[in-house]
């Protein structure tokens, strides 16, 4: 910037003028659950929107904040994009529907009541058969250390080498979430893709940047050899960028879209 001779230059301003957004806290669980729904309902129509829907396939739960053996969930064969808070299901660790108008999806029930009982630091679970999330499930490979934002993922994302079916079995949720350990994600073989998060916004970011990175994986292998980023600077690219912090806030611009622009998802 180039200012008028002998002109003094402006000053900083002070940090703590400058607005930068963080996870909120919430003074009442009531707070809590309205919160969880509303980022709940925004991320089933993002997730619309970037076409993860396939038929009644794929769902989102989210962790309710008092009774944390109970999640919301999706309405079975209600379209994403339509989604408002008021839709949502809350079904209990049986699969029971305890709060709502509709069934719900038994194999959201199925594999992510047994992710959320594996991981209580779990609030929220995503899981759809997008395209190039199943193009790479096919070949049976995990994400390759090719990128930045793949560094994410690396040594924090397994393979579920196996395939049985639709995934209605309890025994099968379990081993899922056994191979997803501590993870952030997993590649189901011949299936499609499996984020977790400590919020709803963390869940969703990582699949979005899951699923590019499977796209891109797809592209530079059929291009040519893809040159890895080596394991040290792997791992520190990412401590840098593989935290559920980061993630949520990468995930905002996202959030502000989507809200400002389709007001009635909070009905």
């Amino acid at each position: 910037m180039h200012g008028t001779p002998g002109a003094t230059e402006p000053s900083p301003l002070p940090t703590d003028r400058l607005r930068f957004a963080m996870p909120p806290r919430h003074d009442s669980v009531e707070d809590e659950r309205r919160h969880r729904k509303e980022r709940l309902a925004c991320a089933l129509r993002l997730f619309g929107r970037q076409g993860f829907e396939d038929g009644v396939s794929g769902h989102i739960t989210a962790r309710d904040p008092e009774y944390t053996d109970c999640f919301w969930v999706n309405p079975f064969g209600v379209a994403f994009a339509h989604i408002a808070v008021s839709d949502l299901v809350l079904v209990n660790s049986d699969g029971q529907v305890v709060e709502g108008g509709h069934h719900v999806n038994q194999a959201a029930f199925t594999v992510h009541s047994q992710v959320h009982a594996a991981r209580p630091d779990v609030v929220a679970v995503a899981h759809c058969h997008s395209v190039h999330g199943r193009a790479l499930s096919a070949l049976g490979e995990p994400i390759e250390p090719i990128t930045q934002e793949s560094c994410a993922f690396y040594e924090d994302h397994a393979l579920y080498d196996s395939y049985s079916g639709v995934s209605v079995d309890a025994e099968e949720g379990r081993r899922i979430a056994r191979v997803l350990g501590s993870g952030k994600a997993l590649v189901l073989r011949n299936h499609g893709l499996l984020t977790v998060g400590d919020s709803v916004d963390a869940a969703a970011w990582w699949f979005l940047s899951l699923e590019r990175s499977c796209q891109v994986q797809l592209l530079a292998k059929a291009a040519g050899r893809p040159v890895p980023i080596d394991h040290r600077q792997a791992v520190a690219t990412r401590e840098q960028l593989g935290g559920d912090l980061v993630a949520w806030i990468n995930y905002q611009p996202l959030w502000q879209e989507v809200t400002r622009r389709e007001p009635d998802l909070f009905d």
